[in-house]
């Protein structure tokens, strides 16, 4: 029988005049997967923080069992910033040791693309504090993994991850034994891991066997059943499990639900779009030529990302953009963008983008930004458009797009400045859409959004008669949304991936296979065995242990260093000064260990 690691009995939460949790009584057992959504706002991360006692519950109470091992990421870590990479990871283990645990081997270069951590400046050795708040996470999340817990609870796990780390995150959770609480908007990620879900809506908890396929199944039966006069979430719902239904391209688990059920409830909802009309359409409002790109060279300062690509962009495209990080995926949209707004005028490095006459280009970057605070949200919508044409007939007021990305009546009077990230992130999506563009080039548009939102979302864009480039980590969206997909793969060039992410996946596995393994050649001679006298084999532990007692030194000389640079974070002279001798005292330590391993075949 299951043990139970947390019991959680008639939990509530108030926030103000706002009850985020009333009376909420849950459990969670031994082998546990659960994933928690909802909308933004309604409780999802306060749940799961009274469930690991990081935050007190105004009535009722949270009982873990005893010497329960719970790790725990939230959304800010506790990382120090004077320590290493090194430190807060691996800890005080030497590198042999470290190297020699299979676990630890796989989570470096599952989250950081090796071992060596390519895109750290001094690699393991980093100093923490300089480092962006993507880095800082998945260094919170590697220390996490490299633990051994009973529960780990993970709040949103896959951010700022990119496609392969969300894929082998999902592969090392479901290969641990520990069981997992797990709050994200990652659909993909949610079916590929869970197998039971939560959805905490208006201060209740709704429980659901099985992952994020069979969620939506039991949530639109149970809103039919109760016919909710929440029509158009319901429509939502119904829409998103046709799409289920029918087959996302990577989508590789059964749903466990009853088919017969599930193709009653969805006979006479029609496919997600009608991609050749949608295609006449956006034909007839922007002609033949979209944006042609002519031999194109993209550079980020003197670097060259991309070089010699010729590509067009047809009228009613939907394209996704996938690729390493740094691989010029932004920057190849930036280009574009530009070109379009200019009419042509801003070039590239290299090369020539053509831009048709009727384009009107809207970019949506990764950042927040261009919101004026000071007016309210349905204002800050009208000052861009009144009234907005969606196409085949469809026209929506300012009001009305407003409570489409979940701007109610009272909310549509808050100040842009008092807004949430997440909030922020909706109406700087929705003022894009008023101003009707008929070319969008899309970066991370699912960044802080909730699934509800982006079901909606979803919804809006498969009636959007124009072309459509989306870069996203998000899998599902990206399937969801988009007709094929393109990748830059590192190597300067675009590739057409006629197998979407599945294939982009595949592709960088072998690359991977291929950096490791050495290139063919004559089979090395056999060595003679060596035989060592009992005389060399004393000396050799003798040695050893001096070294030993000279990387202890090491060790301590580098924390106080560290410390060091900590307390005198603004004299850049003296920082300067002690990162040299960081620099000297790691090369020692280096020197010192390769040496050790080649003593201790002779102990």
């Amino acid at each position: 029988m299951a043990v139970n690691l947390v019991n959680v009995e008639a939990v509530s939460k108030v926030y103000g005049t706002r009850a985020l949790l009333d009376s909420v009584s849950l459990g969670v057992l031994e082998g546990d997967r659960i994933g928690v959504v909802g909308r933004n706002g309604d409780g999802k991360t306060t749940l799961v923080r009274m469930l690991a006692r990081l935050e007190e519950a105004d009535s009722g109470r949270v009982t873990h069992s005893g010497g329960l091992r719970l790790g725990v990421l939230t959304q800010h870590d506790s990382l120090d910033p004077a320590a290493t990479v090194r430190h807060e990871v691996i800890g005080d283990l030497a590198d042999h040791e470290w190297a020699g645990d299979a676990k630890i081997r796989d989570v470096l270069t599952g989250l950081f693309g090796g071992l060596e951590m390519p895109g750290f400046p001094q690699g393991l050795d980093t100093v923490i504090g300089p480092l962006s708040g993507g880095e800082r996470r998945r260094i919170a999340l590697a220390k996490l993994l490299i633990a051994e817990q009973d529960l780990i609870v993970l709040d949103e796990p896959t951010n700022h991850l990119d496609v392969e780390g969300i894929a082998w995150l999902a592969g090392h959770l479901r290969a641990r034994r520990s069981a997992l609480v797990c709050v994200t908007h990652d659909r993909w990620f949610l079916d590929q891991v869970c197998t039971r879900m939560w959805d905490v809506q208006r201060g209740a908890v709704h429980e659901y066997e099985g992952g994020y396929s069979d969620y939506v199944f039991a949530r639109a039966e149970r809103e039919r059943i109760a016919a909710s006069e929440e029509a158009k979430r319901q429509n939502l719902v119904r829409k998103e499990l046709a799409w289920l239904r029918r087959g996302a391209p990577a989508r590789t688990s059964k749903p466990r639900f009853r088919i017969e059920a599930a193709n009653e409830l969805i006979k006479d909802v029609p496919p997600a779009r009608d991609s050749s009309e949608l295609m006449r359409f956006a034909s007839s409002r922007l002609g033949k030529t979209v944006v042609d790109l002519e031999d194109v060279t993209v550079q980020a300062g003197p670097k060259v990302l991309i070089e010699h690509l010729t590509w067009q962009l047809g009228p009613g495209e939907r394209i996704a953009l996938v690729g390493v990080n740094g691989a010029g995926k932004t920057s190849l949209v930036r280009a574009m963008t530009e070109a379009a707004a200019s009419g042509g005028d801003v070039q590239p490095a290299g090369g020539r983008i053509v831009v048709g006459r009727t384009v009107r280009a809207a970019f949506l970057s990764q950042e927040v930004r261009e919101l004026p605070p000071g007016l309210r949200v349905l204002e800050a919508v009208q000052q861009v458009r009144e009234r907005v044409d969606l196409g085949k007939g469809r026209e929506l007021t300012a009001g009305q797009l407003c409570e489409t990305f979940g701007f109610g009546k009272e909310k549509q009077w808050t100040p842009v400045g008092d807004l949430s990230g997440g909030e922020r992130r909706r109406l700087q999506l929705l003022r894009l859409l008023m101003d009707e563009p008929n070319v969008l080039f899309l970066d991370e548009p699912t960044n802080d959004l909730d699934i509800e939102t982006l079901t909606q979302l979803e919804d809006l864009l498969d009636g959007w008669p124009g072309t459509l480039v989306v870069i996203s980590h998000d899998r599902f969206f990206v399937e969801r949304t988009t007709d094929r997909v393109f990748a830059l793969l590192g190597d300067r060039t675009l590739r057409m991936l006629p197998r979407g992410i599945e294939e982009y996946l595949e592709r960088r596995l072998r690359m991977r296979e291929t950096a490791v393994v050495p290139a063919p050649g004559p089979k090395p001679a056999a060595k003679a065995e060596r035989t060592v006298s009992a005389a060399d084999a004393r000396a050799a532990k003798k040695e050893l242990q001096r070294i030993e007692r000279q990387l202890d030194k090491i060790a301590e000389n580098e924390t106080a260093l560290h410390t060091m640079i900590a307390d005198n974070a603004t004299d850049f002279e003296k920082v300067a000064e002690w990162d040299g001798e960081l620099r000297e005292l790691a090369g020692r330590r280096e020197e010192l260990e390769n040496r050790w391993l080649l003593l201790a075949e002779d102990a």
